[in-house]
Order: structure tokens, then sequence, then C-alpha cells
């Protein structure tokens, strides 16, 4: 080596030639460099630098010239000396090499002597690349030396240049030469720590330090060197090129062929110790999100190499680069790196057996993923070397078939990874395949339905591309044995394969389970078993599969499987019989296997001798199977494919064994089957056309399957809704299901059970939303779901009845609220369907037209009772209003068809004194008596009004004055006796048959509630809120109303106001003040009304000394007497004489007759009283005193009675003028 330098290093050239030859300098040669580049990180773009970017790769691997436009002078410039293009390299061949290794170690120097002084920053870095470029340059200028001069030995002819013994010596002298630069620069990994570090330098500024540049030029001299040896064989045309030199001295054989073999294999091994480096600091998690190289130069380094191996392999037939690949592998796998003197070096990493295979793997993964794997062939044989020896832990396992799956991508399928595979699974399905420190991430979950199960299947079947971010989080997202899964579906689904791949590993699959393996599977293998047989029955024959399936899971001993495996057996079954459905064909036999499973099971659930425990264990599956067979009609594309099947007895006997929680879900189940039936039903089915697959139904057909589900439902269901009808504590879903059986029958009418027919529309409806008995929740619930849908009834007759259940549950809502919690759930609920009701009832159009014939509108509020109210007022209003006594007696008949049996509804309040319940029928029934008085006081409807009467107003038990066990009932009483008195007075009035008697009983009502609400003394607050002066009371007198008050006073005349002999009647005081808020209270005219209880007052004033009483009688009679006389007239005292027949005369002359004789004195007295207050009605009876007075005398036979005469006197004294008149009459005599 010595004699390389020995020689004079003046250049062959004089420089000042350069100017003469015209020589323009270079491009600047692609080399590898991970400066930074905008975008270049973010997509993992190659630098624009390098040799693939460059085309350089292209040009080696096609043949053509590595420089086409440099080189082309006849001096070239290279380590700052000219030198002549076409002689250089054959002329000072050891002199350029001996250059280029001392521009190595200047840059080798530059590393060791550099420091982290940022102010000679810049000077290092331009010193460092300007030696690399000069290198780099070199390097390329043998590539281009080589390709572009013909060299001696390629031909017979003679030599062209004189120097033709130093050309023949060339091919070997360059083999010697790159040997001893390999030997220099050594490999790789050998590289100081300080030179290695450079590979994770951050790239983003423009300024690197020397070990960035001695770095990337090692990178630069192993891929020239295996350039110019590649470009060496071609020249030579496969002659194989000994270094003469080089085995004279040492004995030892190096030809370019074994240095270009020993350069790959040391490469090669220097960067997958590189990869392992690296990924022994990655996660398994994070091992297909990482990538393999430490900077994008060792990238295109592999990129590179694999090319160019790849290329020689099918040119020249030398080894493919898997080869490369696997040699060294096995020795990694064995201990010793290849080519590595000193297995036990430090460079060696030792590591698990388990955990090598795992890094291999994700190695052969990873270069596949970024080189160009479209253009390798397949490296199965390896792989499955490897597989055969992988441990059984979950989480090497899941690693090693994380990277099947992505080789398969991009290989294609392998039949002997699969079975491979699938000989480690099938003795594994009940593992849970889960990873400890991945938590519940890596868990896998049982699906709850066989709609999630299916989805879970398909998802297997159609794995994400390679590169994706769902594969990348295979590892942690899911097991090993869904991404084994998704590998078995790509098997199965190769294109153009024409069923081979199915057949190929049919035999494998099946031949694993048999009785004894089925019994032995756990939950978790049993959802294995299904994802298994669901991906092969979506990729490959599904009947064949789904019979099979099916055939296995029958092996399963009914008796002995435990309810929640029996449970995800069925969602597997069901699962497949969703699949039978997307595809188009009919389930009936899995339907019928399936069904018979639940039947039997639903027996079980039935017996009244199974344990509790049981039954809940039992439910676990029965429910699945309702959850199941739901998905199944939701899902179904047109019902026609006999999921009619799934329904059979067995949901006779599961209904009622129910709890109240379960029994929910099952009803719930019945709602989905009836909508999706009516859904289809309705739909129709299309016409045949290109549009439609071939397996859609006739109509004629569908039609057929849909009357057999809808038979299958009236059969299997409908008789448990109407044993359930009459509960007091319905479920919700009873009146949703009642209403979808409801609908059904309008759809489908023929369906219905014969017990319902010829009207089965109106038989249900009666059964569950006009029976009397029903509970106000089923029925406001029923009615909302048939009105909402705008179902409701037609007739004007079914509309009535929906009135009447309207009313019927405004008035019993208080009788399933409790009183202690009014506000409950139930209670809430009530009250909402009541709302609801409230709103569809008026909008029923016979409920619009009495309202618009009233004149009046609902009321916008969302409490019925106000609702209610206006409802009865238009319909009393709209039969005021007709005029034909045909349309009366026809809404007299509507009238009754509304209320129905009213007193019925409300009668349990009367027994059980519920508060608000009694308020509310006593305030309804007495709005009914007030409006409806003309309509109930007909032939038809009066037996109601004398029902009402005995019931609510005149019960014996409230007859009875000492009875105090009914407050409550008096209380409702007391708030709504207005409402029946108005409306009672009225029915007196216009009764034709029986007024009397309805006279007789409102004067009983009156009579007995006037002494039940009267207090013993006068209260102002009592009498002023008496309910029977607030019924007579007025702001403006009306004919109903004076007829009332006329009632009231012939009442008080009659049974308050009597006196049995000398004593006066009780609470006199407080009848007398009733008596005058009573007249005061209202502006009557007539005196006859006024003067009905004058007599009774005067001799009250007369025989009474109570100051109370006297003071109450006086203005009782004060108020009489101006209330007459004003009616009559302030005229002329003759023209007063004149009406001496008038009642306000009648009364006080009928008076003194009575008491003439008797109470002489204190008739002057009462006279006197109202002289005082109108002395004009005292006046016009003047004469008759005076013809009284002397009758009295001459009686008594005595002559004058002296104290008699003073005290009329005293009376005359008052009277005026008339007065003084009769005074000197009576003097006179």
């Amino acid at each position: 080596m010595e004699g390389e330098f020995s020689q004079s290093l003046t250049p062959p050239v004089s420089p000042s030639a350069l100017d003469h030859y015209g020589e323009s300098a270079p491009s600047r040669p692609p080399c590898f460099t991970c400066a930074y580049e905008p975008g270049r990180e973010e997509t993992g773009r190659l630098s624009s630098n390098g040799y693939i970017s460059r085309g350089a790769l292209k040009r080696l691997l096609l043949k053509l010239d590595p420089a086409p436009v440099d080189f082309e002078g006849d001096t070239v410039d290279i380590f700052d000396f000219p030198w002549v293009t076409e002689t250089a390299l054959v002329e000072s061949t050891k002199l350029l090499f001996g250059l280029f290794r001392q521009k190595v170690l200047k840059l080798e120097t530059l590393v060791q002597s550099s420091s982290h002084d940022f102010g000679q920053a810049s000077s290092l870095h331009y010193e460092a690349e300007e030696l690399t470029q000069q290198c780099v340059l070199f390097l390329r200028y043998i590539k281009v030396f080589i390709f572009r001069y013909r060299l001696l030995w390629l031909g017979n002819e003679g030599p062209v240049h004189s120097f033709k013994d130093a050309e023949a010596q060339l091919p070997s002298v360059l083999v010697e030469e790159l040997f001893s630069i390999t030997l220099l620069i050594g490999r790789i990994k050998n590289l100081p720590a300080n030179v290695q570090s450079a590979l994770t330098i951050q790239h983003q500024g423009k300024l690197f330090p020397p070990s960035w540049q001695l770095l990337h030029l090692h990178l630069d001299i192993h891929w020239s060197v295996l350039e110019i040896l590649h470009l060496l064989e071609q020249r030579m045309m496969g002659q194989v090129v000994y270094a003469h030199q080089f085995v004279n001295l040492t004995g030892e054989t190096l030809t370019n062929i074994s240095l270009f073999e020993d350069q790959v294999n040391h490469l090669l091994c220097d960067l997958i110790g590189l990869a392992m480096n690296k990924y022994n600091k990655v996660r398994p998690t994070e091992t297909l999100n990482s990538n393999h190289y430490h900077c994008l130069c060792t990238k295109e380094l592999w990129i590179l190499l694999m090319h160019l191996l790849e290329h020689r392999s099918k040119t020249i037939h030398t080894q493919s680069f898997w080869s490369y690949v696997n040699a060294l592998l096995q020795t990694v796998l064995k201990g010793t790196p290849s080519g590595d003197p000193d297995p036990g070096s430090t460079q060696t990493t030792v590591v698990s057996h388990d955990e090598m295979l795992l890094i291999l793997i994700m190695n052969i993964t990873l270069v596949s993923l970024f080189l160009f794997q479209k253009q390798l062939e397949d490296n199965w044989s390896f792989v499955m070397g490897l597989l055969k020896s992988s441990s059984a832990q979950e989480e090497q396992i899941r690693m090693v078939v994380h990277c099947c799956l992505s080789m398969s991508w991009m290989w294609g399928p392998n039949v002997s990874a699969v079975t491979t595979l699938w000989e480690y699974y099938s003795k594994h399905l009940n593992s849970s395949f889960t990873v400890p420190w991945l938590g519940v991430s890596g868990l896998g979950s049982i699906s709850r339905t066989p709609l999630c199960l299916l989805q879970q299947a398909k998802s297997c079947c159609s794995p994400a591309s390679v590169g994706s971010n769902s594969h990348t989080q295979l590892y942690r997202s899911t097991n090993s044995f869904h991404i084994f899964l998704r590998i078995l579906a790509l098997h199965l689904s190769q294109e153009h394969a024409g069923g081979a791949p199915w057949r190929q590993i049919k035999g494998r699959l099946y031949s694993k389970f048999h009785q004894r393996r089925m019994t032995e599977l756990s939950d978790t293998g049993l959802l294995h078993f299904l994802l298994l047989f669901l991906v092969l029955a979506q990729c490959a024959e599904l009947e064949d599969v789904a019979s099979r399936a099916c055939d296995l899971l029958a092996m399963l001993p009914a008796d002995s499987t435990p309810p929640a495996l029996r449970a995800l057996q069925w969602r597997g079954q069901l699962a497949l019989v969703l699949l039978y459905l997307e595809k188009g064909l009919d389930a009936g036999a899995l339907a019928e296997q399936l069904a018979a499973y639940f039947s039997q099971a639903a027996r079980e659930f039935y017996l009244k001798t199974t344990e509790p425990s049981r039954k809940l264990a039992l439910w676990a599956p029965l429910s699945s199977y309702l959850e199941g067979v739901s998905e199944v009609f939701e899902t179904s594309p047109n019902l026609t494919l006999s999921e009619e099947r799934l329904l059979n007895k067995g949901f006779g006997l599961l209904l009622p064994a129910c709890r109240q929680s379960e029994l929910s879900s099952a009803l719930g189940f019945l709602q989905t089957v009836l909508a999706q039936l009516r859904v289809h039903q309705r739909c129709g089915q299309p016409s045949h056309s290109i549009d439609f697959p071939s397996w859609v139904p006739l109509p004629s057909l569908a039609k057929e399957r849909h009357q057999a589900l809808a038979v299958a439902l009236w059969a299997h269901f409908f008789p448990f809704l109407c044993s359930m009808r009459l509960s007091q504590t319905p479920p919700p879903q009873l009146a949703d299901a009642a209403a979808g059986f409801t609908l059904l029958a309008l759809d489908m009418p023929v369906s219905a059970p014969q017990n319902l027919q010829p009207h089965p529309i109106q038989s249900i409806m009666q059964s569950f939303g006009w029976d009397e008995m029903l509970h106000p929740l089923l029925v406001t619930h029923y009615l909302n779901h048939l009105l909402q849908n705008g179902s409701g009834p037609g007739s004007g007759s079914a509309q009535a009845l929906c009135v009447r259940a309207w009313i019927r549950c405004v008035l019993q809502q208080y009788l399933h609220k409790s009183p202690d919690a009014p506000d409950s759930r139930a209670g809430r609920n009530l009250d909402e369907q009541l709302a609801e009701l409230t709103r569809q009832v008026l909008r029923l159009p016979e409920v619009e037209s009495v309202l618009q014939r009233a004149g009046l509108h609902p009321v916008a509020a969302k409490d019925p009772k106000p609702a209610m109210a206006v409802f009865i007022r238009a319909v009393g209003q709209s039969y005021c209003e007709l005029q034909l006594l045909s349309e009366r007696s026809s809404a007299v008949s509507r009238a009754l068809e509304y209320v129905g049996d009213i007193l019925k509804y409300i009668k349990p309040y009367l027994l059980n004194k519920s508060r608000e319940g009694l308020q509310l029928a006593y305030w309804t029934v007495g709005c009914l008596v007030k409006h409806w008085s003309y309509l109930l006081a007909t032939s038809k409807a009066q037996q109601l009004l004398f029902r009402i009467v005995d019931v609510l107003l005149l019960p014996h038990a409230l007859c009875q004055q000492d009875s105090g066990a009914h407050t409550q009932m008096l209380s409702a009483l007391k708030e709504s006796l207005p409402l029946f008195l108005q409306g009672l007075s009225v029915a007196v009035s216009v009764s034709q048959s029986q007024g009397a008697y309805l006279k007789q009983q409102l004067h009983s009502v009156i009579s007995q509630y006037l002494s039940r609400f009267l207090p013993a003394t006068p209260s102002t607050g009592a009498v002023v809120n008496h309910p029977v002066l607030l019924a007579a009371c007025e702001s403006t007198p009306t004919p109903q109303g004076e007829r009332l008050r006329r009632i009231i006073l012939h009442v008080l005349r009659e049974n308050f106001l009597q006196f049995k002999g000398l004593a006066p009647p009780p609470r006199l005081a407080a009848v007398l003040s009733f008596l005058l808020e009573l007249l005061k209270r209202n502006s009557d005219r007539d005196p006859a009304l006024h003067t009905i209880p004058l007599p009774l007052v005067l001799r009250c004033l007369m025989l009474v000394n109570e100051p109370q009483v006297k003071r109450l009688s006086t203005e009782v009679m004060q108020l009489i007497v101006e209330r007459c006389t004003a009616a009559v007239g302030d005229a002329a005292l003759e023209t007063v004489l004149s009406h001496s027949k008038l009642p306000i005369f009648f009364f006080p002359r009928a008076f003194v007759e009575e008491n003439e004789g008797v109470y002489d004195q204190q008739v002057y007295n009462v006279l006197e009283v109202a002289a005082v207050l109108h002395p004009f009605t005292v006046t016009a009876l003047i004469p008759f005193l005076s013809l009284s007075l002397r009758k009295t005398e001459c009686k008594r036979g005595l002559g004058k009675n002296t104290s008699l005469r003073n005290g009329y006197r005293r009376l005359l004294a008052l009277l005026g003028d008339s007065g003084q008149a009769e005074m000197i009459s009576l003097e006179e005599d």
C-alpha cells in the first residue's frame, strides 16, 4: 500500500489547460442525504437529491449511462486536480484511490477533532460537505468510466491505447481497490457511537456536524461499491474478475463476485441490526405504527438493495433479495450474524427466541410495507418456518398473526399459513387471547345481539388495508384470533380462485369439531366457534356452513348446557338467519330448529315446578331470542323468507309466566314484529325489473307469507293480551301491542281470528278501549295510539264510544292515584295520557261539529276537566238550537251515548270517599245537569236525571242529619250544588210528564241542603256563601233564576218560617238572614214573588221579641215593601188605594184579619213599624183597620176599648192627614 504514494502527485495535466479545453464542472452527483425539505418528513418522501429521485437506480437497472451529460469534456476535475477524462482511471488508478482515502481519513479526523463550539459549526459543515462531495464525485466518475469507455479485455481487437498493459489490469486493480475501500471504512455497525448517533439528528437546520457527513458518506460508499461491481460484471459479460495482486500476496481468492456477495451480506446484516436495535425500544402496540429505519437514507438504501438484488436475480440468476435476507435472519436466530467473526461480540443483541421471532416478523412485514412490495416475490417459505417454531403466548402470537395478515395483503394468502395458524387456534378456542398489560382495551367482548355478532364477523371479512390506521391498531384493538379470521377471510375471498381456497381448507376446519370438542367449549370458545363459522358462511358456501354449524351446535346437550351458553348459541344461529336474509335465502329450516329450542326453554320457564333461580337463569337465553328475532324482523328485506317460523307456541307459554320487567321486554318485541309486518304489508312488493335482485318475491307470494305471519301473531300473542286487559296494573306496552293488533286488523282484516269476525276492529276496540271495566291508563294509551296514527273510529257510533271512554277516564282518574303519592310515576303517566287523549278527542269530526254548532272552542289548556266542561256545554247548547223533533230525539240518544252510565263511573268515589274524586264527580254531573237541563227533562233522559237526584243529591245516608261519616261528600256537594239547583229548576219548568215529581224532588233538595248548610246563628260568611243562595243569585234577572228563587221562597215559607203555636221555628235568625241576603242580592220586581214570605215575616215581628230577630224581620219587611212599592210606583194616595188588591196590600190585611181579637195590640205595633217604613202601605189599610176595631169591640160587648183605641191612635198619628181624619172619626163614635 505504501507504493501508492511513492509516485509523484503531480497531475497529468497542467491546471492552465482547463481554460484551453473549456471543461465545465459536472453536476452535483446524487447522494444519500436527509437534509430538511418542506413536506418530506410528513409524507416520508425520499430526498430529491437521492439515487432514486435523480434516476440513478433506474439508469443502473436499464443499463443506461449513469451520467449522460457529465464528464463529456477532455478533462475532469477530481480532488481539485484536472485529469484526462478518458485515461485518468487507467493511468492513475492507485493515485486516485489514494487521494480518495486521504479525503475519507481527513473527514474522520474532522469528526474526531470537532467540538461543540458553535462558532466553528459553519466552517466545519462546509469543509466536511466539500470532502464528501469530492468523494462522491470520484465514485461517480468510476461508474461512468466503466460504462462509457471500451476496455481492452472486451474483445480480440488490437489495443486502442498505448497503455494496454495498464488497461488490461484495470478490472483486477479495481476489485482490489474497492476491497481496500471496504476495509478502510468498515461496516456500519462498527462505526463509533458518535457517528451512528447522527442517524437520529433532527434535520431541520442547514448546518450539520462532520459526523453526519461521514455517516452518509459511508452509505454512499457502500452503495457505490455495489454499483461499480455490478457495472463491472455487466461490462465483463459475466466473466469473473480476480484480484491477482491480492491472491498473490495472501493466497486467498478475491473476485468481483465474492466481493459483491460479501458487501451485500454485510450491508443487509448491518441494516437488520439497526432495525432490531430500534424495535427493541418500541412497544408491540406501536410496532406497525413505526418504521424500522432511523432516517430516510437507510430507507432508500433498503429500496436500492431490494431492486438491485431482484434485478440481478431475474437477469443473471443470482440469489433473490429474500434469499439474502432469509439466510441472514436464520443466522441471527441462531445467535451469530453472518460474517461476524466474533459471535460473542457486544454488537450481537442477545434476546429470547420468541422476542427475536417477533422482531424478525415485524422486520419482514415492514420491509414489505415500503419496499415496493408489488415487485417482490413472496417470502412465505421462510415465514412458515418461523410460524411453526413460534411460542404460545398471546403477546407474541398476536404480533405474529398481525404480521401474517399484512403479508397476506401484500403477497396474497397462503394456505399453509392458514392451516398452520388453524392448528394452533383449534387447540386454544377457549382461550381469551388477552395481553395483560394492555388492560381492558385488549379484551374480547361477547356481542349482546345477533346483529352485533354478525357485524363483528363481517368486520373480520373486510380487513382494513395495510397502512391504514385501523390496520396498525389491530394489536391494541382486537385479539389474535380475530386477526386470524381476517387472514382466513382473505384466503377465502381470493378473486378468480373458483372455490379452490374453500376446498383446500374446508376439511381441515371441519375435522377439528366433534361432540366431545363441542361439549368442551366454554362461553369464550363458543363465541370463537360462532365467529369462525360466520366468517366461513360470509366468505364461502353459506348453506353448507350453516348446516354444519347447526349440526355441531345440536351436539350441545340441552339439559346440561348453561343458560348463558345457550343464549350465545341462539345468538349465533340467529346471526346465521340474518345472513340468510341478507343473501335472499329462505331461512325456514334454521328458523324451525331454533324455534323448537325456544319452545322447549319456554315450557320449562312456564312450569310452576321450575325453581325461581332456574327461571331467572332461563330468562337470559329467552331474552336473547327475543332480541335476536326482533333484529331478524327489523333487517328482513320483505318478510317473505319464512320469518314467521320463528314465532311458535312457545310464546303462548312464555308470556303468562313473565314478571313485570320480563313482560315489558316481551311486549316490546311484539310491537316490533307488528310494526315491521305492517310496514312491509303496506309498502307492497316492487315489480320485477333489472333494479331488483332475482330473489324478490312475487306480490302473491309476499301476500301469502305476510298472511301466515299475521296468523301466527294472532294465534300466539293476542289471547294473552285479552287475558291481561282487565288487569289493574297493566304494563304500558299492553296498550301499544293492542293498538298494533288493531292496526293489523285494519290492514289485514281476514287474518283476524274467527271470534273477532265480521268486524274485527270494532271487536278489538270494544275489548281494549270501550269496555267500562278497563283501567283508564290502558284506555288512554290505547286510544291515543290509534287516534295519533289517524286510524281512529270512522263511524259516528264509534266516535261517541271514544268520547264516552274519554269522559270515563277523566272521571276515574283519581281511582288509580295514591292519595299519599299523587305525583307518582303512574299518576304522571296517566295525566300525560289523559291530556293527549283530550287533544285527540277534541279533533274527532263529530266533536268538532258539536263545538262548531255551539260556537265554542276547546280550551288550550292540557287539563281535561275544563275541556270536558266545554264539550258538555256545547252538547247542551246544540240541543237547544235544534227545532225538529226527530233531530232532538237523535241528539238526546247521542248525548246519552256520550256519558253512558255516568253514575256507575263515579260510584267508587261514593264508596271510598276520595276527596278529589268526589269533587270531580259532583262537579262533572253538576255541569251535566245545568247545561243539559232541557235535554234531561225529556222522556228518554229523565230516568238519568231521577237517578242523579236519588244517588247524588238525596241519598239515604246524606239525609241523616246526625251522620258524620260523609264530610268529604258534603264538601264536594256544597261546591257543586248551585249547578244542580240551576239545572233542576229549568228541568222542572220544561218537563211534560214528570214535572210535578221533579218539582217535589227539587223542593226536597233545597229543603235538605238549605238546612244542612245553614248555621245555628247568623254568620255572615256562612250565609253569604250558602250554596242555595249562590244558586239563586244573579246579576241580571232571568226567568230561570226567578223560577228558582220562587221555589226557594216557598221552601222557606213552608219549612223554615212556620210557627208551632207560639213557638218560633228553629234557627229563625239565620233563616231571616238568609232571606234578607236572597232578597238583597237579586233585583226581582214581581211583588207576588217578594210577598211570599211576608205574612210569616210579619208574624215573626209580632211574636218574637228577640232583638236580632226583630231587626232582621224589620229589614226584610222594609226590603219587601220597598221592592213592591217600587214595582207599583210612587202614585198619589188615591191611586194607591185603587190597588188595594195588590199582594203588598193583601198580605197585611190578611195578617190583620188573622190576628184580630187575639193580638190586636201586637198587630198595631207591627203596623207602626210598617208605617214608619212606608206609610202609604198602612194608609191604604185605615178603613179596614177601623172596621176591624169596631168589630172587635162589638164582639166583646164592653163598649169602647180604651187601650186598643189608644194603640190604634198611635198608629194613626204616624199616617199624616189620613190618620188625623180617622182619629176625628173615632172621636165621634
